[in-house]
């Protein structure tokens, strides 16, 4: 019969080598993805990014990216990405990436000529 305690009182605990002990693994935060969360306000066109989170899923980080980042209500919709799915280029990049654009004149709103009796355009 294994030894067992009662001390801190839970009982009859068992102790000794023959009670193995293993810890469980759970899952921690650094274990879960990193998400990227873009909120669109209730006056704004377009989501802006407003932080990053941890989350075990999608549904999750969504549950969490509102509960930190629209506590006022603030938020009408909400986009999470993970991170390892986001493709950016880099600032270093912006001559090689953008400069085509510049020979491409019908681009630029200069480009157009406002028909007469247009007050806004």
């Amino acid at each position: 019969m294994p030894d067992v305690t009662a001390e801190g009182g839970h009982g009859a605990v068992p102790t000794g080598p023959e009670v193995p002990v293993e810890p469980r693994r759970r899952a921690v935060r650094r274990d879960w993805p990193l998400y990227e969360v873009f909120v669109r306000g209730k006056r704004g066109l377009n989501h802006v990014h407003v932080g990053s989170l941890h989350a075990p899923d999608d549904e999750m980080a969504i549950d969490a990216a509102r509960d930190l980042y629209t506590r006022r209500n603030e938020g009408v919709s909400i986009w999470v990405v993970k991170a390892v799915d986001i493709t950016a280029s880099s600032p270093d990049e912006k001559d090689p990436l953008f400069a085509p654009s510049g020979d491409k004149v019908y681009r630029h709103p200069t480009f157009y000529e406002i028909p007469e009796g247009v007050p806004h355009m």
